[in-house]
């Protein structure tokens, strides 16, 4: 349904935590300047643990209005409450969204069975396409190809994001249900394998800084062609690696701050990335060609 460099937004924000609307717009049309095929708000990059439901909603609807049908809007609405989630992708639907995304219920771990129920009542109660996200370094708990090929008969559920870096898992994925979802890659770093080896393309916080190469780079993976696709890679491999050097997404806040895109708000416990790391980013974000 998607394809290519989907980017996972940061929500820009003043140095008190407000959000930044302006620097949003500008965000929006920086991507859809570069070529980004799809922008997704309000995922783990976006912060969307540390905003309440009343901000998460206008981000989305916000996002959806700026972008204003010149580039799809996916809407991160997971939640570790199987009702909240279905309240935030109503709130996505009702703002006109393309897709939604959810993550995996966090902390409180359910067992496959419930993950599998989970995502049945999500999918059930709100007709909006759904992509499944898999991301357990982040949530305690790992849906596994079984549950994910359960789910893949569900006809609004039309992707996974699976952000393990496992490219096994994700080859296993796409051999399975390849025919009724979409595979992406939710790891910067085997995204161009993993589009080599059948899945959709990337979701990817990379392309906060680096857009069209991003973009460049998923295209000329779906197509096959892979002497392109890792020469557009190589230069980045560094900068994949390094805007994981923090949590996500502190460094690559810091990057798009540095780089005069945005404010330098980050929201606690987030805190801005440590003196150590800065000069580092800058050379992986000069051996990019981003910054001179």
């Amino acid at each position: 349904m998607f394809h290519g460099s989907m980017v996972a937004l940061v929500t820009p924000m003043q140095a008190d935590g407000e959000i930044d609307e302006d620097s949003l717009q500008k965000l929006v049309d920086f991507h859809v300047d570069n070529g980004t095929d799809a922008i997704v708000s309000m995922g783990t990059t976006g912060e969307s643990a540390t905003l309440d439901e009343t901000e998460h909603c206008h981000v989305i609807r916000r996002t959806v209005q700026m972008a204003a049908g010149r580039i799809p809007v996916i809407a991160g609405t997971g939640a570790n409450s199987t009702r909240e989630a279905i309240e935030l992708t109503r709130c996505a639907l009702d703002a006109g969204v393309d897709a939604c995304l959810l993550v995996t219920p966090y902390y409180n771990k359910p067992t496959q069975e419930g993950l599998y129920q989970h995502f049945r009542a999500v999918a059930e109660a709100v007709p909006v396409p759904q992509i499944l996200y898999n991301v357990p370094g982040r949530t305690a708990v790992d849906m596994l190809p079984e549950t994910v090929q359960h789910l893949a008969g569900i006809s609004n559920i039309v992707g996974i994001k699976e952000a393990t870096g496992d490219l096994e898992r994700a080859r296993g994925i796409v051999e399975c249900c390849g025919d009724s979802l979409d595979v992406y890659s939710g790891d910067d770093a085997t995204a161009m394998e993993l589009i080599l080896l059948g899945g959709k393309g990337n979701i990817s916080v990379t392309a906060n800084v680096a857009p069209g190469a991003m973009h460049d780079m998923c295209a000329s993976a779906l197509a096959g062609d892979r002497e392109r696709a890792a020469g557009i890679n190589q230069p980045l491999e560094v900068l994949h690696r390094m805007l994981f050097v923090e949590s996500n997404p502190i460094p690559v806040k810091w990057a798009l701050y540095e780089m005069g895109m945005i404010p330098e708000g980050i929201r606690l416990p987030m805190t801005p990335l440590a003196e150590e790391y800065r000069e580092p980013l800058r050379q992986a974000l000069r051996q990019a060609g981003i910054l001179e």
